[in-house]
């Protein structure tokens, strides 16, 4: 039974840290690459470094 709990909480642990290493990998992501915001349904608004249009609307491009 104690070994049930230990393996539970290990599995739990992993889960979580799993979780947050992918929600800060995301969260890293400051600006976009040109194709990125192409398949998103945008044009690379090169006057300004933006992306214009579709899902990341206004957001910085590289």
């Amino acid at each position: 039974m104690r070994i049930r709990r230990i393996l539970a909480a290990v599995i739990a642990t992993a889960a979580l840290a799993g979780l947050g290493l992918t929600g800060a990998a995301t969260a890293t992501a400051a600006s976009l690459t040109p194709g990125e915001c192409e398949q998103g349904g945008g044009t690379v608004n090169w006057a300004n470094n933006t992306c214009s249009g579709g899902r990341y609307d206004g957001q910085m491009v590289d």
